[in-house]
């Protein structure tokens, strides 16, 4: 009978052990599930509940009216400049106007025009003829103006770089 009730209680604690085995494996499931639930929910709400942007209403079968806001451009003086060769000189020719957001920026810009003129010769005369190939090369340099100019202006801002002419020759 002794033996019995050993054996029992050495059953017992085994049950115990690997009922204990199961509760955290059933635990950490169920929060792997909760977990994966939540990740699940977020990617949903992000990817497919954001708010669609509204379309203008128009007449039906026409598209819609898109309103621009009004901008000024102002004309910086026109540029001419040597390119970076190796033998003969190359010339870089360009005029180019400047896209802000009103009257008044123009006024805070205008002051700092001499150093606009000057971030903008150095930064050319350091070009190769190679640099200005294409339309990546003149989209490169339309956004290394633009960075330049909201340096030199800065707390005012310039909104873009336009190239009315532009010529190597």
């Amino acid at each position: 009978m002794a033996d019995e009730s050993a054996a029992a209680d050495e059953e017992g604690e085994e049950g115990a052990e690997g009922g204990g085995g199961k509760k955290k494996l059933i635990l950490f499931g169920a929060i792997g599930l909760v977990v994966l639930a939540a990740a699940g929910g977020g990617a949903y709400y992000f990817l497919f509940m954001g708010a669609e942007p509204e379309m203008p209403a128009g007449e039906p079968g026409q598209p819609p009216v898109v309103e621009q806001k009004p901008v000024v451009f102002y004309d910086l003086p026109e540029m001419t400049v040597n390119l970076s060769t190796d033998g003969r000189a190359t010339y870089l020719k360009v005029r180019i106007a400047l896209e802000v957001s009103d009257e008044e920026m123009v006024t805070k810009i205008e002051p700092f025009l001499p150093r606009i003129l000057d971030a903008f010769q150095i930064y050319l005369r350091e070009l190769r003829p190679a640099d200005l190939e294409g339309s990546a090369g003149l989209f490169r340099l339309k956004e290394e103006l633009l960075r330049r100019i909201n340096l030199s202006v800065y707390p005012a801002r310039v909104d873009g770089v336009l190239f009315k002419e532009i010529l190597v020759q």
